[in-house]
């Protein structure tokens, strides 16, 4: 009988180590977190990269979770080795973001209904043309009323996906907020449009780790560790059918 193979080049998991529904941190760490706190018979199927990806049960449906680093270029990559060589149908990502709002506190969860973004990635893939990368409507009904149900507020909006973490303008954000945009992150519209291509399920959780009007700012530690109700919707969420 012939080996096994890794399935692809920057996962390297076997087949069927992957199961549908798959959760994705940027860090690694926190997908570790996930792991070791909230499934069942863990197993580790990626390290590599340094890129942890881990498969178990939660109340009995197989879950995954995969870190995917920062920003479009990383994400992409990873969402469609999951669905293209692995399976994956329903992704959710656990991340966080920078509120646009003044009456956002950090820990604040946010479900993500829609992502404008800043990079010329969609304009390259429509020649041009705009696309508006939105989350799966049944995804984000099953989020808003697991958390409603769990007494979790979570704030329903729009994102917007930067390429720039670090950039030159520090008043950038005005103009997006006045359009009513409620946050930034760097990942959500790459993942909305690599599911739209595919016709998979995705949804961005995302919890405020930094306040951009007051300039407030969470911990390494809080990041990795300490926003565990996006996890909980996710993983809630994630598995009804």
């Amino acid at each position: 009988m012939a080996e096994e193979t890794d399935m692809s080049i920057h996962i390297g998991a076997k087949p069927g180590e992957i199961g549908e529904i798959v959760l994705l941190p940027g860090d690694p760490l926190r997908a570790e977190f996930v792991a070791k706190t909230y499934l069942e018979e863990a197993v580790c199927y990626s390290r590599v990269r340094g890129m942890l990806g881990y498969t178990g049960l939660y109340n009995g449906v197989k879950v995954s979770v995969q870190g995917t680093g920062m920003g479009i270029p990383s994400i992409s990559i990873y969402v469609h080795e999951l669905i293209v060589d692995y399976g994956a149908r329903r992704l959710l990502r656990i991340g966080t973001c920078g509120t646009l709002r003044e009456d956002m506190a950090l820990g604040d969860v946010i479900l993500a209904q829609a992502a404008c973004t800043d990079s010329s990635v969609n304009k390259l893939r429509f020649k041009g043309c705009d696309f508006a990368p939105a989350a799966s409507f049944g995804l984000l009904v099953k989020a808003h009323e697991y958390a409603r149900q769990k007494g979790i507020r979570a704030h329903v909006g729009s994102v917007l996906t930067s390429d720039t973490f670090y950039g030159d303008d520090p008043d950038f954000w005005k103009l997006w907020a006045r359009y009513g945009i409620i946050a930034a992150e760097m990942e959500t519209a790459a993942l909305y449009t690599i599911a739209a291509a595919h016709g998979v399920e995705a949804l961005s959780i995302l919890t405020v780790s930094d306040n951009l009007v007051t300039g407030e700012s969470a911990t390494t530690e809080q990041r990795q560790k300490g926003y565990t109700a996006m996890m909980e919707i996710a993983l809630g969420a994630g598995t009804v059918r």
